[in-house]
């Protein structure tokens, strides 16, 4: 069962941060934009609202190698990531374009991929 919270200044900041960076964001990013509609919110608000809007399905995570977790507005077609090297934001690729013949063992059946790129984005590059 999916509950819904209240509705917050704080929350609509945390959404709109989503929704205006059109990319996967780390709390503190998160924060920073957040900061520019809400003066004053904290790391532990921006925690707690990603928190309920993961469990409300509007946000999903994305786990990257080594890295803290990314979050993205959810319910988009299947993509992948791309991090720059130099900013290290985390930008999305539209579509897939990842075409391989595994060599599973007998019996074992491919559900799903991960394809994650790096390297230098337009602005750092």
């Amino acid at each position: 069962m999916i509950v819904q919270s209240r509705k917050t200044r704080q929350k609509d900041a945390i959404r709109a941060a989503f929704l205006s960076a059109n990319r996967p964001l780390s709390p503190d990013e998160t924060l920073h934009h957040a900061r520019e509609l809400v003066e004053g919110i904290s790391i532990a608000t921006v925690y707690r609202n990603i928190g309920s809007l993961l469990e409300e399905n509007w946000l999903t995570a994305i786990a990257l190698p080594g890295e803290t977790a990314r979050y993205e507005v959810a319910g988009k077609e299947h993509h992948h990531h791309f991090r720059c090297n130099a900013c290290h934001k985390i930008f999305e690729m539209p579509g897939c374009g990842v075409q391989f013949e595994p060599n599973l063992p007998k019996g074992f059946r491919v559900t799903g991929h991960e394809f994650f790129l790096s390297g230098n984005c337009a602005a750092c590059r």
